[in-house]
């Protein structure tokens, strides 16, 4: 299966950039134009469009001794202006080592920390109250921020015990905002209901260019209701580079500032008007400076979006 690491193994980009150093990542990771930014709804306040998130190859890392790259990488988005970073409990050592690390860069209070809670059994069922507390606690204190910007209930685990120790938190001024994730297609009728029913600041879940049921239901629903959503998996995981393989990028791409297919695909998220933040997991301080480059430049209108996603439809799955 072909990955983003492996592009820039292979590829010319990545052998240039190496020699070149953090000067040429810096322009290679920004076009022109004002960094764009989305309002959250509850509060107004505004979010860089591109973030960075911690499961997949940063939580491969974190679990190794020398976790000094994802220093770097974390310090590579606030260099570049963003400031969203996306962790959890669940996703191994990722937010005990983002937490530590943030303290030695001294940059904790300058990221938007979201983070997750969910004790309850794989499958479903009651989740423990105690136990979800002392998570919750853990994970500030791991943190370090106060208050804490963003927890979400994790993959719909039990709401009905879980959501009121967040509201709690957000009562007692230990939390900003709170909210819930999905990205199984099993959860999301289930979602969808909590969206209807429930105060929420935010919602967590999977969109991509070639995974669009959010237009269809979250996301009009995120609009109706006021909430901010968060973007995970935005290159389908590794589904995306499989496609692309081997293909160079369309020359009509620079009419939306996309220097690559990384930021191809971010710029067709970002683009949705709902679309508060999107946070694609990395632990290479190059991929972030070229995922950070969708933040930058023009976005696909409509008519191009339909030529993005028949341009992905004619590749091979």
């Amino acid at each position: 299966m072909t990955t983003r690491r492996q592009f820039l193994k292979t590829g010319l980009a990545a052998g240039t950039a190496l020699a070149l150093g953090p000067a040429w990542l810096h322009a290679a990771g920004s076009t022109a134009g004002a960094l764009i930014t989305r309002a959250i709804p509850a509060s107004g306040e505004r979010l860089p469009v591109i973030g960075l998130g911690s499961s997949a190859t940063f939580a491969q890392v974190a679990r190794q001794e020398d976790v000094s790259a994802l220093g770097a990488v974390l310090n590579r988005m606030i260099e570049l202006g963003g400031t969203v970073f996306d962790t959890a409990p669940g996703y191994g050592s990722s937010e005990e080592v983002a937490g530590r690390l943030a303290r030695e860069l001294d940059i904790t209070d300058r990221l938007f920390w979201a983070t997750k809670l969910n004790v309850a059994p794989r499958g479903g069922g009651k989740a423990d109250s105690k136990a979800a507390r002392a998570q919750l606690a853990t994970s500030l204190e791991r943190i370090g921020k106060r208050p804490l910007d963003l927890v979400q209930v994790h993959n719909m685990g039990d709401l009905a015990t879980q959501l009121p120790i967040l509201r709690e938190a957000k009562a007692a001024g230990k939390i900003r905002y709170l909210g819930i994730t999905t990205t199984f297609p099993a959860q999301y009728e289930g979602l969808l209901r909590a969206m209807r029913k429930e105060p929420l600041d935010f919602i967590g879940t999977n969109y991509a260019i070639d995974d669009r049921d959010a237009e269809k239901t979250f996301l009009p629903l995120a609009k109706e209701r006021g909430i901010a959503v968060l973007v995970y998996a935005p290159f389908g995981r590794t589904r995306l580079w499989k496609r692309v393989a081997g293909r160079p990028l369309p020359d009509w791409a620079a009419e939306f500032d996309a220097q690559s297919w990384a930021q191809f695909f971010l710029k067709f998220v970002a683009s949705h008007p709902d679309v508060t933040a999107i946070t694609p997991a990395t632990s290479k301080p190059a991929n972030m400076a070229d995922n950070f480059g969708a933040a930058r430049g023009r976005l696909p209108d409509t008519a191009m979006r339909k030529r993005m996603v028949e341009l992905v439809e004619s590749l091979p799955a």
